[in-house]
């Protein structure tokens, strides 16, 4: 074969690859219930934890209420950052919020680059951006870019099986507390707390309402 054929037959090859991670990427992108069944829930989780109380929020990256309840919860953190762990499980709500599923994969792919919450944050601050996109994933790549990460590499991790995995097998977890979908869901050491028990008297999400429950949590492990 000569060099110029063989150049021809490789920019071919490299099309059809091109083509099949785009359209992995676009088929991807709101897969449910098609998880693998060995793949365990994930442990995205920050804090020190020295008091060993974990708060798990079941998220939705779209969901309007979860961006409500942001701000208090980084206050919340801020405030026990020592004395409990915080962990994040995804919940996409995809029959109302068509790009959710396709942000959780954009949170799994930074934090396969030790980026997670700072995706994560990232998502929440421009939720209105990319909820109403037509192309979010044009805009993930630009928020990756932002936290630091290899721009490439992102794009290869959001479109592997074992991103869609990791999300379904949060939802398959919940699934299991026995509580109906809605989101943000708290469990406080695997205890569901009622949004209304960490809301103040208007609905509003409460710094003081969560520092009650916490508090007590930790008191009942001493």
């Amino acid at each position: 074969m000569d060099k110029r054929f063989l150049a021809i037959l490789g920019g071919i090859i490299a099309i059809f690859i091109g083509i099949f991670v785009i359209t992995q990427i676009g088929n991807d992108n709101n897969t449910t219930n098609t998880s693998n069944s060995q793949q365990k829930p994930t442990s995205h989780i920050k804090g020190e934890g020295k008091k060993a109380v974990t708060l798990i929020e079941y998220g939705d990256y779209q969901c309007p209420v979860c961006a409500v309840y942001e701000p208090t919860l980084k206050q919340v953190y801020d405030r026990f950052s020592q004395d409990i762990y915080f962990q994040f499980r995804n919940l996409p709500l995809v029959s109302i919020h068509p790009n959710a599923f396709a942000a959780a994969r954009a949170a799994e792919a930074a934090g396969m680059q030790n980026k997670y919450f700072e995706m994560h944050d990232k998502l929440y601050e421009n939720q209105n951006a990319w909820s109403n996109s037509n192309n979010a994933f044009s805009l993930f790549k630009q928020y990756a870019q932002e936290v630091g990460l290899d721009v490439n590499k992102f794009t290869a991790d959001f479109a592997k099986k074992e991103v869609n995995d990791a999300i379904n097998a949060d939802l398959a977890a919940f699934a299991k507390t026995g509580q109906s979908q809605a989101t943000p869901t708290f469990f406080l050491d695997g205890k569901y707390i009622e949004n209304k028990d960490l809301s103040d008297a208007n609905g509003n999400p409460s710094v003081d309402k969560f520092a009650q429950v916490i508090d007590a949590a930790i008191a009942q492990k001493q």
